[in-house]
């Protein structure tokens, strides 16, 4: 599946349980020469009525407590596999439980993340181009660096740097940077992110949008709502509002689709 960009390998927990992935066999299978290929590995079980339980593991093999865009596509399976209906359901992560559910009759989603406390500035020295960086909780860490010519940002270079940053141990962090979109007339910004375990740039965050969202309203640079499109060209919405200090009620609707279905030849798993 792929949320605007952003891939990844799923499972029917039913199937195949989250204890029986090994880190090795989750890197295997999201190589993109020798594998399916993918930013990232979930697990998808019922949990109860009206209920999905969705495990994320990215592409190192490492586990993480959730993600924006695997929860866009988890809704979307969840209700294909009749898990949970597409009206409305509750998603659990290893962060929370998520209140999401299927937008129209193609593959968009929605979902509503827990409040955060709004994004605060960081001590770090700010490089030509850039105007401003802060650091906040959207499920997993975010730095959310606003620039001036986002074509011209190193990702791979600074986006490195900063995920490895002594001010963001022991876990590291994901980066962001974001910029003005010119005479686009479904977005006014543009996003690229480094990801933290899959050490690269990926095409789409979701739980990154929100908090660089949250930050141009923070610093009086957009308004909520906002559109904001990814790299892959894919534009998300993010709605909520600010309220002493906390991003209150964020919602964040974006791609959940389905590309292709199949059976791993080593493992026997669909």
């Amino acid at each position: 599946m792929t949320g605007s960009g952003n891939d990844f390998v799923f499972v029917d927990g039913r199937e195949a349980p989250t204890e029986r992935w090994t880190a090795e066999e989750i890197r295997a299978l999201c190589d993109r020469r020798t594998g399916v290929g993918g930013d990232g590995l979930v697990t998808l079980t019922p949990a109860n009525a009206g209920v999905a339980r969705m495990v994320y593991f990215n592409s190192d093999g490492s586990r993480a407590g959730m993600c924006g865009n695997a929860a866009l596509c988890s809704t979307r399976l969840a209700a294909r596999l009749g898990m949970a209906d597409e009206t409305g359901m509750r998603l659990l992560t290893d962060t929370g439980v998520l209140e999401t559910r299927c937008v129209g009759p193609g593959w968009a989603a929605e979902l509503r993340l827990p409040d955060f406390q709004l994004p605060e500035p960081t001590s770090l020295m700010l490089e030509t181009g850039e105007r401003a960086m802060t650091w906040c909780t959207v499920g997993v860490p975010h730095v959310v660096v606003v620039v001036d010519e986002l074509s011209e940002v190193d990702v791979p270079g600074r986006g490195k740097a900063l995920r490895n940053d002594p001010a963001f141990a022991p876990g590291g962090t994901n980066v962001n940077f974001v910029g003005r979109s010119i005479e686009d007339v479904e977005a006014d910004w543009r996003l690229r992110t480094y990801e933290r375990g899959v050490e690269a740039e990926t095409l789409a965050c979701g739980t990154g949008t929100v908090g660089a969202a949250f930050a141009l309203a923070q610093g009086g640079l957009a308004r909520l709502p906002l559109r904001i499109r990814s790299w892959s060209g894919k534009v998300f919405s993010v709605s909520g509002r600010i309220e002493a200090g906390w991003a209150k009620e964020p919602w964040l609707c974006g791609e959940g689709r389905l590309v292709f279905e199949g059976v791993t030849a080593e493992l026997g798993i669909a």
